[in-house]
């Protein structure tokens, strides 16, 4: 049952204060976090094996998160999420050495698969037809906590890596106590469901469902083709512009915004005329065109541009099929599914840095050039998902996979 109006703009705007302070947390050690390895000895590999750590972990409790909040509900997912995080955080705000360090990032990755609960709670609490919209405005909220976290430590990186993760702790503390007064539970579940035993092999059944596996797919290629700019930009910027340390985080700052503008206003209109299918997929061929124009852009200039078409592409793209894959799954295993989407997501974040960083070292424009035809495919695979009608309407496509 759907939450009366005023009720359900309560809870959403609580989820998505909730979501944002989680973020900017993040957000705050995380363009310190490698100079903080650094200190404790760490190569260049260590480094790598820091961020793949969180991946690793994210990849493999995603799904679980996802599931568990269909089993047991939104809210004590979400609570034991931030738990998670006030933990993590001062973990590595007190960590010692690399080991312990390497540790907390783990346990943040374990607990940064909640945001698949939280897509969980949005789907609940909206109606299909308005889903894209309400999605759009989490990713939003993603977004800012990426849009301050890092001014916020940036501020804090004369103090210290340590203060700025125990500062980041205090606000996820500060956090999880508000969400212990205001998260509401965004559905109800049954007697006969808390009784059911949780199934792992539910997860592997909903890969046998097209609509579902065509929407994962998409979802793993758009997010290793952005993967491939986030790695790399810094490396070409510098190459071809002299960019500086301070102007790329303006540049990151600037691709922030841009997402947050589209998905916090632009998508729930568009949605409305187009619909999610063809959104989403010309949001894949606005990103191929714009890591093409990345690849080739002769001046800063036509290079920021190209940064802007690539990031609004993934703003219209990341919402849209998040909300075709909650309306692939039965209500009550929509969060297993997302979750599942969130684990292909972390796989992609943890495989693409290598394979670009290796084929940026042949041709500074391959990353650029390899995302783009991935971005291809993921747009001939939703496009051909929509019409064999397997992501068409609302009512199509749910999979029982409990």
């Amino acid at each position: 049952m759907q939450q009366q109006p005023k009720s359900k703009i309560a809870s959403l705007a609580v989820i998505y204060l909730t979501v944002f302070i989680d973020l900017l947390g993040f957000g705050i050690i995380l363009p310190l976090l490698p100079f903080y390895a650094v200190q404790f000895g760490a190569s260049g590999l260590w480094v790598g094996i820091l961020g793949t750590a969180y991946s690793a972990a994210q990849f493999a409790g995603a799904p679980i998160i996802g599931r568990l909040s269909d089993k047991y509900g939104r809210r004590p997912v979400l609570i034991a999420a931030l738990f998670g995080s006030v933990v993590s955080l001062t973990i590595a705000g007190f960590a010692t050495n690399l080991y312990v360090l390497i540790a907390a990032r783990a346990l943040a990755g374990l607990f940064g698969g909640s945001i698949a609960a939280a897509q969980a709670y949005v789907a609940d609490v909206t109606t299909p037809a308005e889903r894209s919209k309400y999605m759009g405005l989490l990713g939003a909220s993603i977004g800012m906590g990426f849009v301050f976290g890092p001014a916020i430590g940036a501020s804090l990186s004369g103090f210290g890596f340590g203060t700025a993760a125990l500062v980041a702790a205090a606000i996820a503390a500060v956090n999880l106590v508000a969400a212990l007064f205001l998260l509401k539970e965004s559905r109800t579940v049954s007697e006969s469901e808390s009784r059911r035993a949780f199934a792992f092999g539910g997860l592997r059944h909903a890969l046998q469902n097209d609509a579902i596996r065509s929407v994962l797919a998409a979802t793993f290629f758009c997010t290793l083709a952005f993967v491939a700019m986030e790695t790399t930009y810094a490396l070409l910027g510098s190459r071809r512009f002299g960019l500086t340390p301070q102007a790329l985080g303006y540049v990151f700052t600037y691709i922030g915004i841009v997402v947050v503008i589209v998905q916090g206003g632009l998508i729930g209109r568009v949605v409305k005329i187009a619909g999610e299918q063809r959104v989403a997929m010309v949001g894949a061929v606005i990103m191929m065109s714009g890591l093409i124009a990345v690849a080739m852009a002769p001046t800063l200039t036509w290079s920021i541009a190209a940064l802007g078409l690539l990031s609004a592409g993934q703003a219209f793209t990341s919402p849209t099929l998040a909300t075709m894959l909650s309306r692939c799954a039965n209500r009550d295993e929509q969060g297993g599914v997302l979750g599942l989407s969130q684990s292909l997501a972390a796989a992609a974040r943890g495989i693409m840095p290598v394979m670009a960083g290796w084929l940026f070292d042949f041709h500074a424009a391959l990353p650029y050039l390899v995302g783009a035809t991935v971005c291809f495919l993921a747009a001939g695979i939703i496009g051909a998902a929509g019409s064999a009608g397997l992501v068409a309407k609302p009512e199509q496509g749910a999979v029982k996979i409990g």
